[in-house]
Formats: C-alpha cells, sequence, structure tokens
C-alpha cells in the first residue's frame, strides 16, 4: 500500500464523517474544505518526500559507475545479464527447476532500478550543464 492510498484511506472517512454531521451546508464545506486543503498538503510532502528518495537512489548508482574499480562500476551490468540468461534458459526449460515467483520479482525490480539509474547517469551530465 502506498503512502498516497495511505493518506487518501485516512481522510475519507472524515470528509464522510463531515457530511453526516448535522450543521448548515456552510460550516460542513468549510469542514471539508479544511480536510481536503490538509490532504493536496500531505499528498505534496509525500511527493516531495518520494522525489527526494528516488534522486538520492539515481545518485548512488551513479557514483557505482562512475567508480574506480572496474567490479564497482560493472556489478549491476553483471547481474541483469545474469537474470537476462536465466529468463531465456527458464523459457526454454533448460533449468533443472523452473524460477521461483520471488526470483521474478527480484528481476523485476532490479530491471526498473538498472533502467531508472541508466537513464538518470545519461540525463545528469545534460542536466548540470544546464
Amino acid at each position: 500500500m502506498g503512502i498516497l492510498s495511505i493518506i487518501a484511506s485516512v481522510i475519507t472517512p472524515v470528509t464522510e464523517l463531515i457530511d453526516s454531521v448535522h450543521t448548515s451546508d456552510e460550516e460542513r464545506l468549510t469542514a471539508k474544505q479544511k480536510v481536503l486543503e490538509l490532504q493536496a498538503n500531505a499528498y505534496s510532502q509525500a511527493l516531495e518526500i518520494e522525489k527526494q528518495l528516488l534522486q538520492s537512489k539515481s545518485e548512488i548508482i551513479i557514483a557505482e559507475a562512475k567508480g574506480d574499480s572496474w567490479l564497482q562500476a560493472s556489478w549491476r551490468p553483471i547481474t541483469m545479464l545474469t537474470f537476462l540468461s536465466l529468463v531465456v534458459m527458464d523459457s526454454f526449460g533448460w533449468l533443472a527447476s523452473p524460477l521461483a515467483s520471488e526470483a521474478w520479482t527480484l528481476l523485476q525490480i532490479g530491471l526498473g532500478g538498472y533502467v531508472v539509474g541508466r537513464s538518470a547517469e545519461k540525463i545528469a551530465p545534460i542536466i548540470k550543464g544546464k
């Protein structure tokens, strides 16, 4: 469950409670507006935290790719090529047993991180230049 859905699951019952309170329409709308403003603010802060987290991850990947050690710069491509080999062997039935669902999940996470990292590595010099 993502942070945005958690925020929504907290705010929705509050807005429904406001609807059921026996007050004037104007008071109800004012209260609802304040709750929705809180929700928008919470969404904004959650997205900013997510943005900072992704930026930190991409900086780590870029630092690894620019590292002095060959292994430091190459471990991600080696890992992804290993996963690719496993997927091909699994597809053709060349493995003793099929890949577990956890291996497929790990592959999806690894591929997502690798693609984001490589994209950030390619884009970072362009953004820095401006």
